[in-house]
C-alpha cells in the first residue's frame, strides 16, 4: 500500500496552519495572542502560495503582511497607553449569524468545486516551473507603470491622512490679560 503524496500532506498541514491561526484570531480573548495567531495564519497562506508556485506573491505575503502589517499591529498594541487596564469583552452577539454565513459560504464553495471544469495535466507530463517575479516586474515597470504610481500616491496620501488624524493637538498656552 502506497502512502499519500507528499504535496497533499504539505497542503493539508499548511491548510491546518492557516485555519488554526484564523481560529486563534477569532477565539482568543487576548489581543496579543490574536495578533500572533494572525501571523501564523499569514505564514500558512504564504506556504500555500509557495505550493502554487507563486513565488512573488509568497514573498510579498511574508514581507508586507507578516513583516509590515503584523509588526505595526503589535507595536500599536504594545505602545497603547495602559492597554492592560482596558477590559474588552468579546460578546457573542454576532456568533450565530456569523456561523450561518460561514456555513452558507462553505456550502457554496463545495458546490462550486463540484461543478468546476478542472483541467488535469496529461499522464506523464511534467510542468516546468516558471518564475513569476521577472514577468511581474516587467509588467509593473512597463504596461502598468501609471496605475502602479497612482496606487503608490493614494497609499502615501492615506498614510499622511492617518498621521494627521491620529496626531494629538497641542494647545498653546493662554496669555492672561492681567500681565
Amino acid at each position: 500500500m502506497q502512502g499519500p503524496d507528499l504535496s497533499v500532506v504539505a497542503f493539508l498541514l499548511l491548510s491546518a496552519l492557516t485555519l488554526g491561526g484564523g481560529g486563534g484570531v477569532i477565539f482568543s480573548g487576548n489581543i496579543v495572542y490574536s495578533a500572533l495567531s494572525l501571523m501564523v495564519s499569514f505564514l500558512g497562506v504564504a506556504g500555500l502560495y509557495v505550493m502554487l508556485e507563486a513565488d512573488f506573491v509568497a514573498g510579498v505575503q511574508v514581507l508586507v503582511y507578516v513583516g509590515g502589517v503584523l509588526v505595526l499591529t503589535l507595536f500599536a498594541v504594545m505602545l497603547t497607553h495602559r492597554i492592560e487596564d482596558i477590559k474588552v469583552s468579546n460578546r457573542g452577539v454576532g456568533k450565530l449569524p456569523g456561523l450561518a454565513a460561514a456555513l452558507a459560504m462553505f456550502a457554496g464553495l463545495i458546490a462550486a468545486l463540484e461543478v468546476a471544469p478542472w483541467k488535469l495535466p496529461a499522464e506523464g507530463v511534467v510542468r516546468e516551473a516558471f518564475p513569476s517575479t521577472q514577468s511581474i516586474g516587467n509588467a509593473l515597470l512597463g504596461r502598468y507603470v501609471l496605475p502602479f504610481e497612482v496606487a503608490s500616491i493614494v497609499l502615501l496620501s492615506v498614510l499622511v491622512g492617518a498621521v494627521v488624524l491620529s496626531r494629538k493637538e497641542v494647545a498653546e498656552p493662554r496669555v492672561s490679560d492681567d500681565a
